[in-house]
């Protein structure tokens, strides 16, 4: 007997359905076809103990196996309980009536039990958009998989529960989930807040600027100056996550398996931060079996990237890319995948070897032209496509033992959303344009135009700092946002001197 049951593969970030065709016949061999790995061929051992431990035998016949398309590679151990349907609705052991009208996907235990797998979410969105009636994953993905609205889904933690569904013995509850109430409600829960940072508010302002326009930024300072306490609190200035965005983080964290059992949708921004002995595809994505890197799982949030000249210089211009496109094509012999990257890159350093280049209480030790060197791990053209640059000193013990609490990070967070909120009007109507770190050229001439005395000041600046063309660019989107919070129609002089000072690594002679 031949039947068909249904599945996924994933490409990228979305999924691809696959069907599953099991025959039946005369005969003792077994055969899968279908570009197959090891995990999926393996299923077989998995599928002939979990089954005998729910009283069912595996057939002692020929079994043919397609996954279809054949052209496309079936990775992990997912295929397991559809692969175990369809080998029992061949054998005639269970009734194959409803097995077109669902996606089933889930990994076997010996003993017959589900577990959870990678890519609920997109495998329930491509459920939906083909029509299907229900998908069937593991207990643990359920929640995940049931935020994809019209479509039924069912949570199983056993084979039993599956078989008596289909021979219609037993009843599968569907999980309901008010996504819109649990996306909202959980919005504003932070454990961190920059109230707890003493000083240090000329940094505070360069965040609230970067978080008001999605700039990216980078810190320089001496140890224990509070760089890796700022970084780590970004996310809770920063404008709460739209539905779309949530859905689409959401689906990159479920394909590289990120998610937390019974969790459904990412509600707050992805804060990222990898070690410095991170290689370039775990930045990046790709591998041998292609998976989202800590660029693509920081898409619609930060990557934080402490110590920044520690990380390799192949690592660190890799990101030269994505910063500018905000996306990452992974190019490889068998295959072409494109990753979402639209990320705010906040990175620390210190300014020498040593740490104490600049400080004002310590002796920096490094022998002559350290300081320069160690600058140099850095690439210029990196650090150009780094919107604000700002320099850090320790808080001086009055600050540090103030008892008083600084501003709030509820309070940075309404002057960001309300500078925000004028940047969506203005780019209404141009797609892909959400904040001022996005805007082109084109956009740039027709909303960052500073007048007369403020053009003045910036040419003397771009001779006096050697700055780049690039540099001129974001320093005319840093001013247009230091004006949105101002609520400034224009770019006055004020805001374009303020976003010069946020060039600090273009100073001539800096670092000696």
């Amino acid at each position: 007997m031949l039947v068909k049951v249904f599945g996924a593969a994933m490409q990228g970030i979305d999924a691809l359905t696959v069907t599953i065709e099991v025959d039946c016949s005369q005969g003792i061999h077994f055969y899968m076809v279908g570009l197959a790995d090891t995990a999926v061929k393996e299923s077989h051992e998995r599928i002939r103990s979990a089954l005998q431990h729910n009283g069912y035998t595996f057939p002692r016949r020929q079994l043919i196996i397609n996954l279809s398309p054949a052209d496309i590679r079936k990775e992990g151990s997912a295929y397991d309980l559809p692969l175990a349907i369809g080998i029992l609705a061949a054998a005639e052991k269970i009734s194959a009536d409803k097995l077109s009208r669902f996606m089933v996907m889930g990994e076997l235990s010996l003993d017959g039990s589900i577990l959870p797998i990678r890519g609920a979410l997109p495998i329930a969105i491509q459920a939906r958009a083909q029509g299907f009636e229900g998908l069937i994953v593991p207990k643990a993905n359920v929640r995940e998989a049931a935020v994809v609205d019209r479509l039924t889904v069912y949570g199983v933690e056993n084979l039993k529960e599956v078989i008596d569904f289909f021979n219609g013995m037993g009843e599968l509850q569907p999980t309901v989930i008010d996504t819109r109430a649990e996306f909202f409600a959980s919005q504003n829960n932070f454990d961190l807040d920059f109230a707890d940072v003493k000083g240090q508010e000329n940094v505070k302002r360069a965040f609230e600027v970067a978080a008001a326009g999605g700039h990216n930024l980078i810190m320089i300072g001496p140890p224990g100056a509070g760089k890796s306490m700022m970084a780590k609190r970004i996310s809770t200035i920063l404008p709460p996550l739209t539905l779309h965005e949530a859905l689409e983080t959401t689906k990159i964290h479920s394909v590289a398996g990120k998610m937390a059992r019974y969790s459904s949708l990412l509600t707050q921004r992805p804060f990222r931060a990898p070690h410095h002995t991170i290689s370039s595809v775990a930045l990046v994505g790709g591998g041998s079996f292609p998976q989202p890197g800590e660029i693509s799982l920081a898409h619609n949030g930060v990557l934080f990237l402490d110590e920044l000249p520690e990380f390799s210089r192949q690592v660190l211009e890799v990101l030269r890319q994505p910063l500018e496109d905000r996306k990452i094509v992974v190019s490889r012999a068998k295959y072409t995948i494109e990753y979402p990257a639209s990320v705010m890159l906040i990175a620390s350093m210190n300014p020498c070897p040593c740490g104490y280049y600049n400080h004002p209480e310590k002796k920096c030790i490094c022998p002559p032209g350290a300081v320069r060197r160690y600058l140099n791990r850095i690439s210029g053209p990196l650090l150009d496509r780094i919107d604000i640059q700002i320099e850090i000193v320790p808080v001086p013990f009055d600050k540090i033992s103030d008892t008083r609490q600084g501003e709030s990070s509820a309070a940075i967070r309404e002057r960001v959303l309300r500078a925000r909120e004028i940047q969506s009007k203005r780019f209404q109507n141009l797609p892909g344009i959400y904040c001022n770190a996005q805007m082109e050229s084109r956009q740039l001439r027709t909303y960052a135009v500073p007048d007369a005395t403020g053009l003045a000041l910036l040419q003397t600046a771009m001779k006096q700092l050697h700055l780049s063309a690039r540099a001129y660019d974001r320093i005319l989107k840093v001013s247009r946002t230091i004006a949105d919070l101002a609520g400034s129609e224009g770019i006055l002089p004020a805001h374009i001197a303020e976003a010069i000072t946020y060039r600090n690594l273009d100073r001539e002679n800096w670092a000696g």
